[in-house]
């Protein structure tokens, strides 16, 4: 009687040809680095959630800008704070020593948040490429694996001269292991960059809003 088959992932990996194990290990490599920048992602944009609510709630508590802008700093740690502390800082370069304030100063202080906003969505937009690109191309790496594990396959079949199933069965399913495993890692990449990307624009819209609310109040200033 035939020794049964072990068809466990362990035993799939160890039996396919070098050519597919490469393929299955990159994959295996995508889908941590992957998750990796998924949770990194996670846990950054909640933070930048909260630090934007809470210095909402400090802005607008009526505290004078300028007391605000000095408890704050020149280079605050919050994204908010330092979209902030760039409008303030170009606010204040303004002025001349007169007390009177140089021309073009709202435009300048636009460009100096608006530069500030470019820099923040910068940071909070890196590494979603790598989501994108693993969504992307690991089904096309796993199907290469699973061509490749396949024509093996066959070649091992036309050699032995046998079409037994218990003969065919274990390569193809090492072949198919490197589809699994490229879906594996794609799914997931694909459903969080989508996610993720959504979470930043709206973070990145909430500063521009906030960026535009000051500016306005700014103006109201050089108007009075």
């Amino acid at each position: 009687m035939e020794a049964a088959v072990d068809f466990s992932m362990w035993a799939l990996f160890a039996r396919a040809t070098l050519t597919v194990k490469l393929v299955m290990l990159m994959l295996m490599i995508a889908s941590f680095w992957s998750w990796s920048v998924i949770i990194q992602k996670l846990i950054s944009y909640r933070a930048a959630r909260a630090e934007a609510a809470q210095f909402d709630r400090a802005f607008w508590s009526g505290e004078p800008l300028d007391k605000l802008f000095d408890d704050v700093g020149n280079e605050p740690d919050g994204r908010s704070e330092r979209i902030f502390a760039a409008g303030m800082m170009e606010w204040r370069r303004s002025h001349r020593q007169d007390g009177g304030l140089i021309a073009n100063a709202t435009s300048r202080i636009d460009r100096s948040m608006d530069v500030a906003i470019a820099k923040e969505a910068e940071a909070l937009q890196k590494g979603l490429p790598v989501l994108a690109t693993v969504g992307s191309t690991a089904p096309f790496v796993g199907l290469f694996g699973t061509v490749w594990g396949i024509m093996n396959a066959f070649i091992e079949i036309a050699a032995q001269q046998n079409t037994n199933l218990a003969v065919v069965a274990p390569g193809i399913a090492e072949a198919l292991l490197a589809t699994g495993l490229g879906l594996l890692a794609a799914i997931p990449a694909v459903i969080f960059y989508n996610k993720l990307s959504a979470d930043s624009d709206r973070i990145i819209a909430g500063y521009e809003a906030f960026a535009d609310e000051f500016a306005t109040i700014l103006s109201r200033q050089l108007d009075s």
